[in-house]
């Protein structure tokens, strides 16, 4: 595994969120763009970061899967837009998972966040889940613990629904967003989307090959 370390990116390339236009798009292409980015969470002078090594695209009202199938409700009204913010739910009653809008505003469309790779912010992470900092700044094994599936990444990141649901994660002011370090994916894996019940059949899952962190077995092409 690729050594994590605290300095590995400077908060100064990560003071920029990525704009609105980068999720006016279809979440298919978004997800595929995602991959390598940077999720940020800033706490004061603390700051939490993470790449993005996993997601899952929903497609709205051409998708069984996406919670906006059925329609407009007062729980996924921020996945009709405008894009770039925020959607958080709770689910199986212990965990919240984060997803981001896509497409124009008023078109359903979004993407589910399913991995990450911690890069500063690990003590933080830890504590969040409950882990032991002291085996989590040394075990590979620990480390995947703090962020790989999503709700431990939500765990992980402080995030809820009451804080961050409908958040804009294109603001400078947000206290959660996603930027761009320069960094460059590689190869890229699509796979059936996994843990949902129906549209499973549909590729709309993607994965930076041979990543660590990703959930479930790592994949390789």
């Amino acid at each position: 595994m690729e050594k994590t370390i605290e300095s590995t990116v400077s908060l100064a390339q990560l003071r920029r969120p990525l704009p609105r236009e980068f999720y006016d798009r279809d979440p298919r292409r978004v997800s595929r763009e995602l991959l390598g980015k940077v999720l940020v969470r800033r706490e004061g002078r603390r700051v939490r970061t993470a790449r993005i090594v996993e997601v899952e695209a929903y497609l709205g009202a051409d998708d069984s899967a996406a919670h906006s199938f059925a329609g407009r409700t007062a729980r996924n009204a921020v996945l009709f837009g405008p894009p770039g913010h925020t959607y958080v739910y709770f689910i199986y009653g212990n965990h919240y998972c984060l997803n981001v809008s896509c497409l124009p505003d008023g078109v359903a469309g979004g993407i589910l966040f399913r991995a990450l790779e911690p890069l500063a912010g690990i003590e933080e992470m830890a504590l969040a889940r409950g882990l032991s900092v002291a085996s989590t700044a040394t075990s590979a094994r620990d480390l995947r613990q703090l962020t790989s599936g999503p709700g431990r990444l939500a765990e992980a990141f402080g995030i809820t629904r009451e804080r961050d649901n409908g958040k804009d994660l294109t603001s400078a002011r947000s206290d959660l967003f996603i930027a761009d370090d320069g960094y460059r994916v590689r190869r890229i894996l699509t796979t059936p989307r996994i843990g949902i019940s129906k549209a499973v059949e549909r590729p709309l899952r993607y994965v930076i090959s041979g990543n660590e962190f990703v959930s479930g077995p790592r994949l390789r092409s």
